[in-house]
């Protein structure tokens, strides 16, 4: 396993969460316990090492959700419920964007919420 996707991985979703104000020790220390378990099926997977960042993304997202809510919160969207952000695809590569759950459309790419 090349430490850099890791480092790439860790790296972009570290830059949405403090976009996003979530760059808390807890939204820190989900973020590490998901680079640690990526780690490893990447290891077991590594034709599978082009979706680690997306789904890192998601497992921080998962993790948030039990502690937190909803992150991150669509910012794009004016009128409607309060909904979030979703990796797309689903598997989370080979390039994973922020798309809208409600409209479906691209908002960032991983690493690049404002």
């Amino acid at each position: 396993m090349d430490n850099a996707l890791l480092f790439d991985a860790r790296a972009r979703v570290l830059a949405d969460l403090t976009a996003r104000n979530h760059a808390t020790p807890s939204a820190v220390d989900a973020l590490e316990d998901a680079v640690s378990a990526r780690k490893w099926w990447a290891e077991q997977w590594p034709e599978g090492a082009v979706y680690v960042a997306g789904l890192v993304a998601q497992d921080v997202q998962d993790a948030l959700f039990d502690t937190v809510g909803r992150w991150p919160i669509c910012l794009s969207c004016e009128e409607g419920p309060v909904h979030a952000l979703h990796i797309q695809p689903d598997l989370g590569g080979p390039d994973p964007v922020w798309v809208c759950e409600e409209t479906g459309e691209p908002v960032a790419a991983l690493g690049e919420l404002g």
